[in-house]
């Protein structure tokens, strides 16, 4: 007999980045989710949580066992598992918190199965936990947290992955302020159709952003992390936020923006001197608003969902 359990990590993410609402996203290095998932005998999913996030323990209504239950109903499995939430993202940060959770949990049960399914087989069952949280089946968390590096996803139907190159000094600061927006909720403020000149300017950021990177071109990455689809409509969630992203630009963040639905907000910067500076002047501006917040330093991480 193989393993019986097995420790994953499932790292935070930044997703939309800019204009690549829906269709890009990028893994971090820290913070993350660690699942321990070991069989059982039950023949069921049991759900223990020892994060102190105070995490759903229904199967039903947790993100994680949904994307596990996808997975198993996939290959006719009945065996049991326990699920036990070690370390967890705080619920409606804004780095990705449920992605984590599913791609985690998804990994671990494909290695205790013997992995009948290779790794970017499993981003489909990871999204149908992702669904749960957010209302939508969408893969900007869920494929860099699983793949990692920068992922674009081109088109849903069929679902089509690419990871784009990007500069190897490339780091991101994140703030996350303690408040919480969900998803669900932060996605119903966005109009479900836009103007064509909207849309012309949209597809031209996201195209500059991805020549950008690939090409290393900074002024140009600069020039397109910008969101004109969702960006406008969500900020209000957040105190004074274009003065935040004006403060994090002069302290020289190559581009500012929400980090999903909010409240977190990411900036990109060259190296990471630049990306701790422009992470203090991110902090102090929520000090000054009498916000508490969490700061993350990292440089875009290469891998995404591993064993520990």
């Amino acid at each position: 007999m193989g393993k019986t359990e097995v420790t994953i990590f499932g790292p935070a993410t930044v997703s939309n980045v800019g204009p690549g609402f829906d269709l890009m996203g990028f893994a971090l290095e820290q913070p993350g989710d660690e699942i321990l998932i070991r069989r059982n005998d039950t023949g069921r999913l049991v759900l223990k949580d020892e994060s102190g996030c105070n995490l759903p323990l229904d199967p039903a209504k947790n993100v994680a066992a949904v994307a596990a239950s996808a997975l198993l109903n996939e290959l006719k499995c009945h065996d049991g598992f326990d699920l036990v939430f070690l370390r967890k993202i705080k619920p409606g940060s804004g780095v990705g918190s449920s992605a984590a959770s599913c791609v985690a949990a998804v990994m671990g049960i494909n290695e205790l199965l013997g992995n009948p399914f290779e790794t970017s087989a499993l981003v489909p069952f990871a999204m149908e936990g992702e669904k749960v949280a957010s209302g939508s089946t969408h893969a900007d968390n869920i494929a860099p947290a699983l793949l990692g590096g920068i992922t674009l996803i081109r088109g849903y139907e069929p679902l089509d992955i690419k990871h784009i190159p990007y500069p190897s000094d490339l780091w991101c600061a994140v703030i996350h302020p303690h408040l919480e927006i969900r998803t669900l909720d932060s996605r119903k403020l966005i109009p479900t159709e836009v103007p064509l000149k909207t849309a012309l300017e949209q597809c031209g950021n996201l195209a500059g952003l991805v020549a950008g990177l690939t090409t290393g071109d900074y002024p140009l990455i600069s020039r397109s992390v910008k969101d004109v689809f969702a960006e406008p409509y969500r900020i209000n969630q957040l105190p004074d936020f274009e003065l935040l992203r004006n403060s994090a630009l002069e302290a020289g963040s190559l581009g500012t923006g929400l980090s999903g639905s909010g409240p977190s907000v990411f900036s990109l910067c060259r190296g990471e001197e630049m990306a701790t500076g422009v992470g203090r002047v991110m902090k102090a501006h929520f000090v000054q608003k009498g916000i508490e917040s969490s700061i993350y330093v990292s440089k875009i991480s290469e891998v995404g969902c591993r064993i520990l």
